[in-house]
């Protein structure tokens, strides 16, 4: 399964319109067996430039993303696809795949909602990551061990987390394909974010042995932002 990850820079004063667009077009999105839209996020306000929209659509495969590709350019989505350019500065997309221990592998299409109805809202980190030249395998392994199992996966047992690591992708298309990892986590525990942003991350969590430590080997560059759904995206 391949995720078409997609960052649209809105217009401000018609974002609305924007989310409306996406909103009145789930069904005709979810036509046939090809895609599904998974999320519609904001940034947060604050946390990187103004009114920007993430979305994440699913695709069966490579033959599925080629199938949505021709309905955007010349199909049944193509009115609608061009229109959104009249309410947005620019977009720029990637083509994402889990790796090998991501909890996320794929997604049963048949339970993703089209039908607009609400839901509670969520809130999610994106960590996007570009490990050291040829360190790629090297982080990845300890992406699995030092922090998906001993760091999130211990503090998840303990119910202390402020982050549920659902999945791990690797960027195979677009910019920085082959080489960028994306860490996508949902906050569990909002009232954690002000430690994180307003202080220092404790001595204790930045020593040796710790993730924020060891993984200095493998990478040092990398960008975090936070994603808010809107109460109709399909998942939360």
């Amino acid at each position: 399964m391949l995720f078409l990850h997609e960052t649209h820079r809105v217009a401000g004063d018609r974002a609305d319109e924007f989310e409306a667009s996406w909103h009145g077009r789930l069904d005709q999105i979810a036509k046939g067996d090809d895609a599904r839209l998974l999320w519609f996020f904001h940034q947060s306000h604050g946390t990187g430039p103004s009114y920007v929209v993430v979305t994440i659509t699913a695709l069966r495969d490579g033959a599925s993303f080629e199938r949505h590709l021709q309905r955007l350019e010349t199909g049944d989505l193509h009115d609608w696809y061009r229109e959104l350019e009249s309410v947005r500065h620019d977009a720029s997309s990637k083509v994402l795949a889990p790796v090998s221990w991501s909890a996320l592998q794929e997604v049963s299409f048949d339970v993703v909602p089209t039908d607009g109805s609400e839901k509670a809202l969520a809130l999610y980190m994106e960590d996007t990551v570009l490990p050291r030249t040829g360190r790629l395998d090297d982080y990845l392994h300890a992406a699995s061990t030092l922090y998906a199992r001993d760091t999130i996966g211990k503090r998840m047992a303990e119910g202390t987390s402020l982050l549920d690591l659902r999945a791990c992708f690797r960027t195979i298309a677009g910019l920085h394909a082959g080489r960028e990892v994306i860490l996508w986590q949902r906050v569990e525990r909002p009232e954690l974010l002000q430690p994180l942003l307003t202080r220092e991350v404790p001595a204790e969590r930045r020593g040796p042995g710790t993730w924020m430590n060891d993984a200095l080997e493998f990478r040092d560059q990398w960008e975090s932002r936070l994603l808010r759904t809107v109460a109709w995206s399909p998942l939360d």
